[in-house]
């Protein structure tokens, strides 16, 4: 095998573009989800099934479809119901959209492990509901849900290159192009997995550190 140190040369003024993009994708695609599946989580405990029935049909429905599907259906029919955003806008809510559906079981994981004392002595000091989910309940959940938020983020990474697929262009859709245009797909394709590589990495240190802080 060849390796041609200027095609990799070539290539970086690409990458770097792709490179930015696919953390745009990941943060607000995670933010999406994150606060997405919450509001799912918390919906699904109110006590009526007008509410919870049409939350719940809702999420099984996106969690049991593709991606790819989710991604064509907002970019090509909502234009026809008067909805036009951008590629990357709408695939950036596709993703999120899509995660969300499993981040709200592990919301609601956490949230069910929450020792019933806790409250029981919200009751207890009579606190208001909304103090007693953002005082109590919540920072304890989330304390113990973070280590499965991360490795949903480490997935939303993996998937985004099929935004590629509603024309953004994310890492792999750079090499893509770079490899049709000069011939060379070596070269690029080994940039972009070994980029994969270190970004999945340095996301689960900096979500073990998130975890060890919040332990304390």
């Amino acid at each position: 095998m060849n390796w041609d140190w200027s095609a990799v040369s070539d290539f970086m003024p690409d990458f770097w573009k792709g490179l930015l993009v696919t953390l745009q994708i990941l943060v607000i695609g995670s933010l999406v989800s994150f606060v997405l599946g919450l509001v799912w989580a918390l919906l699904m405990r109110l006590p009526t099934r007008w509410v919870t029935w049409p939350v719940g049909v809702v999420t099984e429905f996106v969690r049991n479809t593709p991606l790819l599907v989710q991604l064509f259906f907002l970019y090509y029919v909502l234009p026809e119901w008067g909805l036009t955003f951008s590629a990357l806008a709408t695939g950036v809510f596709a993703i999120g959209l899509h995660y969300s559906t499993y981040t709200m079981q592990v919301y609601r994981a956490g949230i069910e492990a929450v020792p019933v004392g806790q409250w029981e002595a919200a009751t207890a000091l009579n606190l208001p509901l909304r103090r007693t989910w953002s005082a109590v309940i919540l920072p304890q959940a989330v304390r113990r849900v973070v280590p499965a938020l991360g490795n949903y983020v480490i997935a939303m990474l993996k998937d985004t290159p099929m935004l590629m697929a509603i024309s953004v262009l994310e890492m792999l859709g750079h090499a893509r192009l770079f490899s049709q245009e000069h011939f060379q797909f070596t070269e690029p394709l080994t940039v972009i997995g070994v980029a994969f590589i270190v970004i999945s990495y340095l996301a689960s240190l900096l979500l073990r550190a998130l975890e060890r802080r919040l332990a304390h």
